[in-house]
Order: C-alpha cells, then structure tokens, then sequence
C-alpha cells in the first residue's frame, strides 16, 4: 500500500470518528470538561467563590471556541515540526 492510500485512509477515518457522535446524537448538548467540573464544584460547596478572575474575557462563546481551536492548531504544529525535525533522516528515501 502506498503512503498517500494510507494518509488517505486515515484522512477519512478522522472524518468518520470526528462526524459519528453528531450522526449518531443529533440532538445532544456537547458541553466541555470546564463548564461540568463548575456545576460538580458548586454542587459540592454552594458558597464556593474562585480564587481568580479571567484577565480578559471572551466577547462570546464562539470567539473562546475560536482562540481554543487556534492555541491547538499552535500546539499542534509545534508538535509536528518538532518531530519532523527530529526524525528526519539525511539519506535518501525509496518510494515503496
């Protein structure tokens, strides 16, 4: 099997695993770990008061998803090329 069948075998992959919770759950509400661990803390301790306050707010949810979204994608890529540059290997390789 060639590499570019592989990549695209795993490019679809991606696409299904990333696509079958909305597929298969149309209608739930998919929350994030920070707005579950505030309902289980003010559960637990009603007077709960947070130690700190955000520097800078969001204006809304979408701009907070947004600036997520692009501090992964740095992540991502510095990751990446970090093991690009570590794993790559001055010889020749042969296509096969």
């Amino acid at each position: 099997m060639k590499v570019w069948q592989k990549n695209l075998i795993l490019i679809l992959l991606v696409v299904v695993i990333a696509a079958a919770p909305l597929w298969l759950l149309p209608n739930a509400e998919f929350g994030g770990a920070d707005g579950e661990a505030e309902e289980a803390i003010l559960e637990l301790n009603p007077d709960y008061e947070p130690w700190f306050q955000p520097i800078l707010e969001p204006a809304s949810g979408e701009v907070e998803s947004l600036l997520f979204a692009l501090q992964a994608a740095i992540g991502a890529g510095v990751v990446g090329f970090v093991l690009g540059r570590i794993t790559k290997s001055d010889k020749p390789r042969t296509e096969g």
